[in-house]
């Protein structure tokens, strides 16, 4: 009896540290988002983001060169809500693989996509997505406002950024691949959970992550010129 409570004592500390690290990667998405809003004239531009049907943050993929085929790192999808109630609680995505343009060197590389209609987002959804092959890509703008898109980008599902040593531009990522974390999803929750239900706003935010949801609201929102 004493071996059983002892292994589920172990079993429950390592469960608590795995969430810890879920809700860690969201609240470092947080932290890089508002970094990247912050530069002056060279965020991304706010009309975008607001009109952005989904957007997902990975905060520092890796110390060095992309090598194709190697795994990136982690980070985390929210897409609207219905409508007046603002982001969805976020899901944990995985990102991977890539093109010549995806090599991009740095001792931290933060990427975000922005998701631009619902077309996007119902690709999304699928157990693996390949940005360019699935969808329309391209690298976004930067600046106050999107005035300075070119007709690719306005055509474009996602467009795509990254900051590494300081410098924030828009950035292709052909050939990049997102897949859905599962087993990272079921640590942030503490239960299995449905993704589509999670991006469709039916599932509720842990408390732990209202910082992501809260700075991804103040820069989308029309308000925050």
């Amino acid at each position: 009896m004493k071996i059983r409570l002892l292994l589920l004592i172990a079993a429950l500390a390592c469960h608590l540290g795995a969430a810890s690290k879920s809700v860690e990667r969201c609240l470092k998405a947080a932290e890089a988002l508002d970094e990247i809003m912050s530069i002056s004239d060279k965020s991304i531009p706010q009309d975008l983001l607001s009109k952005a049907h989904c957007v997902a943050i990975i905060p520092g993929l890796v110390k060095g060169g992309f090598i194709v085929g190697g795994k990136y790192g982690r980070g985390v999808l929210l897409c609207r809500g219905e409508e007046g109630k603002g982001w969805t609680a976020p899901t944990t995505v995985r990102i991977e693989g890539g093109s010549v343009g995806f090599q991009i060197g740095g001792t931290k590389t933060d990427v975000v996509l922005l998701v631009m209609n619902a077309k996007g987002k119902d690709k999304l959804l699928s157990s693996k997505f390949t940005v360019g092959a699935d969808a329309a890509a391209a690298a976004g703008p930067v600046g106050r406002t999107a005035q300075a898109q070119t007709d690719a980008q306005m055509r474009a599902e996602i467009l795509s950024y990254s900051r590494s040593r300081g410098v924030f531009a828009g950035v292709s990522l052909e050939g990049a691949t997102l897949r859905p974390d599962e087993d990272e999803d079921t640590e942030l929750y503490g239960k299995s959970v449905d993704r589509r239900a999670i991006l469709d706003g039916k599932v509720a935010a842990p408390p732990e992550v209202q910082p992501l949801l809260d700075t991804l609201n103040k820069y989308s929102s029309q308000e925050h010129r």
